[in-house]
């Protein structure tokens, strides 16, 4: 026998069983379910207050149940490394999410607009991907690459119809950093040299083999970096010296505007020639390391062409291109499926993570069979690459990006959003460029009538409101004033309608603190 109780939600009503019990139990029990039930009612009155104007979402989560803020902020503060630091002067506790959306601890609701630092690709939670997560942590969950099982084989022939030309063979590890210093092991068994170069301000991983690859200041531990890592200039249209135009639908303010490769490519490629000619010991380059568009950055886009000539400069070197895919590829540019193939270019090694396993611990490094060869002069494998799991994941989200047409979905909806950018940039000049591709976006925030970044304290207000208004956005860039919109790539014209109104609102609201 059982008994039903109704709590009123947002979307209709949760009906929950309360098991029968005698009648002292009973009263007991409904004691503290109206209890129960006048909580949720006022997180509930909450939620609906704060999430009045974001689009409909008919998911409901389930009732938070872990600790609280102050319980959070008491574990961390005694097992969590100070390194690890809050991003909200208010932080919040996520606790769930269904597709562009993320639910907190008090049941409120947010547009996500970084995916969790452009990792989650289709969508949280996306019922495909969890669907083949379920079926196979029934089946088998690990047995290391050594063995054969049939995922891990499904999922590398899929995964290789995406690339172009001679790029074949794939080695699946865990995460980005290890894609990337994996690639350097390639390039140096390949051409037998050892000095890599790599763009300033671009990342590419924390760990200490790639703490002199990763050029930005910000995640250079104050040591010796590795022998043989070299920065290039960046060539960078909005801010750098010679300025330039870009595959872009937003200009830099005075940006040139060349039919074709930017005329300012060859100035920055000049540079590279003489980094390479005079830092560089002869015939000892292994390879140029580049993202398609920087991503930590702020989403940087180099001069059209620049890129291609770059790739052609390394290659009279001795050395190799590896393309850091790891938040351009999947689609997010819209134009094509990998970044490199807007560059016009088919780079030698490519890095794919974040976005690849939508959340799950996944990475890969694509290249040709001719480097892969020149790697066998030792013992290699990955424990956990691979495994089961994550080929499983891999596959289910190659598979949704195709039956959601989902690199269109990033071209259309991303080229909307960029114009309602350029529109909020003629009314507000705190937004000194707006720049990216598809659904990779950002926004620079400066001094207006200067190109002088926006103070921290501003930024940070900025920040903060746009979180209370209901959208988590990414930040970054040199000065860390950069917004950065990287969001699932499920997102709607819907959901880019509530963003520009929240991002006028906290404009206006900042433009009035003055």
């Amino acid at each position: 026998m059982r008994s039903r109780n109704r709590v009123l939600t947002d979307d209709g009503v949760r009906i929950f069983t309360i098991p029968y019990r005698p009648a002292a139990t009973r009263k007991k029990r409904l004691r503290e379910t109206e209890t129960v039930t006048k909580y949720y009612i006022k997180q509930i009155a909450k939620r609906f207050v704060s999430s009045s104007q974001l689009p409909r979402c008919d998911f409901v989560p389930k009732c938070y149940a872990g600790p609280s803020i102050q319980k959070t902020d008491t574990i961390k503060s005694i097992n969590v490394p100070p390194a690890v630091y809050d991003l909200y002067k208010k932080p919040l506790i996520l606790h769930q999410g269904h597709m562009q959306w993320l639910f907190d601890h008090e049941g409120r609701r947010y547009l996500d607009l970084f995916g969790g630092i452009v990792t989650v690709s289709v969508g949280h939670c996306h019922p495909k991907v969890s669907s083949a997560l379920h079926e196979q942590i029934d089946t088998l969950w690990h047995v290391t690459n050594i063995y054969r099982h049939p995922k891990l084989y499904e999922y590398v022939e899929k995964l290789v119809s995406k690339f172009p030309g001679d790029l074949k063979v794939v080695y699946l590890v865990n995460s980005g950093t290890e894609a990337n210093d994996l690639a350097i092991i390639l390039a140096k068994a390949y051409t037998g040299n050892n000095d890599v170069i790599s763009l300033q301000s671009g990342y590419h991983g924390c760990s200490s083999g790639l703490m002199g690859l990763t050029s930005t200041q910000a995640y250079r531990q104050p040591m010796i970096t590795p022998a043989g890592f070299y920065n290039a200039l960046l060539p960078d249209p909005y801010r750098g010296i010679w300025g330039g135009c870009r595959d872009s639908l937003s200009q830099a303010p005075g940006a040139c505007s060349c039919p074709g490769d930017c005329e300012s490519s060859d100035k920055y490629v000049h540079q590279l020639s003489e980094l390479l000619e005079n830092s560089v010991p002869v015939g000892r380059a292994a390879a140029l390391f580049a993202e398609s568009i920087q991503g930590v950055n702020g989403t940087v886009q180099y001069p059209k062409g620049y890129l291609k000539k770059a790739s052609d400069l390394i290659k009279k070197y001795g050395g190799v291109l590896v393309a850091d895919e790891v938040q351009t590829g999947f689609g997010r540019t819209g134009d094509a499926f990998w970044g490199f193939q807007t560059q016009g270019i088919t780079p030698d090694i490519v890095t794919l993570a974040k976005g690849i396993g939508n959340g799950f611990p996944l990475a890969a490094v694509v290249t040709t069979k001719e480097i892969a060869n020149a790697h066998t002069r030792a013992s290699y494998f990955n424990t956990f690459g691979g495994n089961p799991l994550a080929a499983a994941a891999g596959k289910a989200v190659l598979e949704v990006i195709e039956e959601e047409n989902l690199q269109e979905n990033n071209k259309v909806i991303g080229k909307y959003f960029i114009e309602q950018l350029m529109q909020l940039q003629k009314v507000y000049p705190i937004i000194g460029d707006v720049r990216g591709k598809g659904l990779m976006l950002a926004i620079e925030l400066v001094v207006p009538g200067t190109k002088t970044a926006l103070c921290q304290e501003e930024f940070a207000y900025i920040f903060e409101t746009i979180k209370d208004l209901g959208v988590l956005i990414g930040r970054g860039g040199r000065w860390n004033n950069v917004l950065r919109i990287k969001p699932p790539m499920c997102i709607t014209r819907q959901d880019v309608d509530f963003s520009i109104s929240v991002l006028e609102e906290v404009l206006k609201r900042h433009k009035n603190r003055k």
